[in-house]
């Protein structure tokens, strides 16, 4: 075998079986696998096989002592409107100052939509059959154009679609923002290991690498120099969404007034709880700090328990909407007291045998290693949780059919603009749902949020006849 320093470096740590096949590959496929050993940190590896693989590892989450986290309630659920109100003009001038960057993980593909392509490209909206990236793009334009001061744009893609991804907004001349404002760049990998801890490879040559969660986007703006250039442009807040909600409000002034008001590292939106099987995360409270409980380790009784009025206990859903601190971020980013815990998931890991065969498991045959980012809650100085409604903000596209998919955004965007032209007036009829009976579209460049339309729909004179088929830009 040859004698490259990091093949060495591989073999000391018992890790050898990496590069068992290297001397029968061709010379680029020498050089890919070795730029693929180079991503790996093999301490950091040692350490997750001695804790999360060792014999009598403790599995699952503490549930000791969980209590409902508290949240900022909305003022028309009793929240104090004055306190929102002080908010948003907080939030506002924040964004006035240029302190505000949005931030979009968007390493998936479109799999599970049936759709062969990045996920930000696949087409939402009810008209113009816009792609999620496009919207974002003219929420964050137009929200730009609003406070009068361009917003950086950090995407984090994926090694799989992270070309398809820039030759896509390149394609459209990244939908009228200046190129130079947004910034793509891979989220980190971590190799996949069997039981007894051994980096496992998907070929002959190649490492089976797979994506280091959300949490990992962390991780990734530090190493891509991101906070430096937020540093350098006076920002200080980061506004972060994944890339399968076309409803969020990217920029949400009440939002970051909070944020700012409490002096928070780290904020997040909760929507009410749908129903107690809803597959949403848990804000609770442990041991006095903030954390999220995902569903899937949350006790089915503990998600059914109700209060006195009848609401569900632990009523806090997660939306995977949050504002962070940039230089908490880089405190995280760094491990500087602050060490995200990494969770195990045991999968089915194509791989190959002793004499390099492909082998397509049966059964759960290795372990992949994932960060999530609400676990940066705990360790944030004044975490906070506000309230937001679902038809503002929520309305993901994850499944090809049924909840969460195509067809119940489309819809959900539908009540949004009908809810909007009606607030201004506009004759519009509707279902019982609030589901127009005309399918139209509202541009976020024409109104991104409930204000941004009403100001826009008060200039138009005279306003345009609603029908089958309006598209207001």
């Amino acid at each position: 075998m040859a004698t490259d320093p990091l093949i060495e470096k591989f073999r000391t740590a018992g890790q050898g079986q990496v590069f068992a096949f290297f001397d029968e590959l061709a010379p680029d496929a020498q050089r890919r696998l070795l730029a693929e050993a180079a991503e790996i940190d093999l301490a950091e590896v040692t350490r997750l096989t001695q804790t999360l693989l060792a014999p009598g590892a403790v599995a699952g989450v503490n549930l000791g002592g969980l209590e409902p986290a508290p949240y900022e309630a909305l003022p028309a659920k009793g929240g104090d409107a004055a306190a929102w109100a002080k908010a948003k003009a907080a939030g506002e001038i924040a964004l006035r100052a240029g302190r505000v960057a949005a931030f979009t993980v968007a390493g998936g593909q479109g799999t599970r939509l049936g759709y062969d392509g990045p996920k930000g490209t696949f087409p939402v909206t009810p008209v113009k059959h816009k792609p999620l990236f496009q919207v974002f793009a003219e929420k964050i334009l137009a929200a730009g154009r609003r406070f009068g001061r361009p917003l950086h744009w950090f995407i984090m893609t994926s090694h799989h679609n992270h070309a398809a991804t820039e030759a896509f907004f390149g394609e459209h001349e990244f939908f009228g923002l200046d190129k130079a404002r947004v910034h793509f760049f891979p989220q980190g990998r971590m190799p996949a290991v069997d039981f007894a801890g051994k980096i496992m490879l998907e070929g002959k040559g190649a490492i089976a690498l797979s994506p280091d969660g959300h949490g990992g986007s962390l991780r990734a703006l530090e190493r891509s120099g991101a906070l430096d250039l937020m540093q350098r442009e006076h920002v200080d807040t980061l506004s972060y969404f994944q890339v399968d909600n076309p409803l969020v409000r990217c920029v949400d002034p009440a939002f970051i007034g909070w944020h700012i008001l409490r002096g928070s590292q780290m904020s997040s939106k909760m929507v009410t709880k749908a129903y107690a099987e809803e597959k949403l995360g848990h804000f609770c409270v442990q041991g006095g700090r903030l954390v999220v409980v995902e569903y899937s380790d949350l006790p089915m009784a503990m998600q059914r328990e109700t209060a006195a009025d009848g609401r569900l206990r632990f009523e806090a859903g997660s939306i995977a909407i949050h504002l962070l601190d940039r230089e908490f971020v880089r405190h995280v980013a760094r491990g500087e007291g602050v060490a995200l815990p990494f969770h195990r998931a045991d999968k089915k890991i194509p791989t190959v045998d002793a004499t390099g065969q492909p082998v397509q498991p049966a059964k759960a045959n290795g372990v992949k290693f994932e960060l999530f980012v609400f676990d940066a809650l705990p360790f944030a100085r004044n975490p906070l949780v506000i309230e937001t409604n679902r038809k503002d903000d929520f309305s993901p596209v994850k499944n090809a059919e049924g909840v969460d998919s195509p067809q119940t955004c489309r819809d959900d965007q539908l009540r949004q603009f009908g809810r909007w032209l009606r607030a201004s007036g506009a004759p519009l009829a509707t279902d019982s749902s609030g589901l127009p009976v005309v399918t139209l579209e509202v541009s976020p460049l024409f109104g991104y949020d409930e204000d941004s339309f009403a100001d826009a729909w008060k200039k138009l004179s005279p306003p345009p006849k609603v029908s089958d088929g309006l598209y207001l830009s």
